[in-house]
């Protein structure tokens, strides 16, 4: 039986995540920022069988939950019901929506590791964070035997690694794994490989050049 995954943030990339995943057999709740009726209309037009709910029991029902929300949000992020679980951290930081933040700044940091000391109990991965909302939904392959387009996976567990990679087959891409979440720097606003919409080795190969 597939995890029921829990989507925090009902904005275009919460939107097309939700609809992969409803189209690969998963169940999904998905919660916006306000009340649930603000996206209970959104939800039953653009993600059909998605349940619409509040950001606490999007966290705490989902066995998986996917942080699809403004990265300058995520101190709202509902903690205590996310303990023990896997997060997926598809947030980037934008100033023109989040604000001038300085910790979001740091060369050395890369802003996941930021939510891993936010979420301490939780298990962080980061993934769908590079790939434009539009790629998403345009370039999933989900019934092909090996998809044209990939989407990296950085995490500190390899199981974990391992259960994000399965999403993202799921989802239509092919996983490439580029180990800690210290490295998810490499996937963020700035560096050559967000944007970038481009087959797994050639994906590894940009990888590899920011991470030198």
């Amino acid at each position: 039986m597939k995890p029921t995954i829990g989507i925090l943030g009902a904005g275009k990339v919460g939107i097309v995540l939700a609809q992969l995943f409803l189209a690969a057999g998963y169940k999904v709740i998905i919660a916006g920022s306000g009340s649930v009726e603000k996206i209970a209309l959104t939800i039953k037009v653009l993600t059909p069988g998605a349940i619409a709910t509040t950001k606490e029991n999007a966290a705490r029902d989902a066995d998986i939950v996917i942080l699809a929300l403004p990265l300058g949000k995520y101190e709202t992020i509902p903690k205590d019901a996310l303990k023990g679980k896997l997060v997926i951290d598809a947030m980037n930081y934008w100033w023109e929506v989040d604000g001038d933040r300085p910790e979001f700044k740091d060369p050395q940091l890369s802003t996941s590791e930021i939510i891993q000391a936010f979420l301490p109990e939780s298990r962080i991965v980061k993934t769908f964070s590079h790939v434009g909302y539009h790629e998403l939904h345009d370039e999933t392959q989900p019934d092909s035997a090996k998809p044209q387009k990939a989407v990296a996976v950085a995490g500190d567990s390899a199981n974990d690694i391992e259960i994000a990679s399965q999403l993202v087959t799921d989802a239509g891409f092919e996983p490439v794994s580029i180990g800690s979440l210290k490295n998810g720097i490499a996937l963020q606003p700035g560096s050559k490989v967000f944007g970038a919409h481009v087959d797994a080795q050639s994906l590894k190969k940009m990888i590899a050049s920011v991470l030198l």
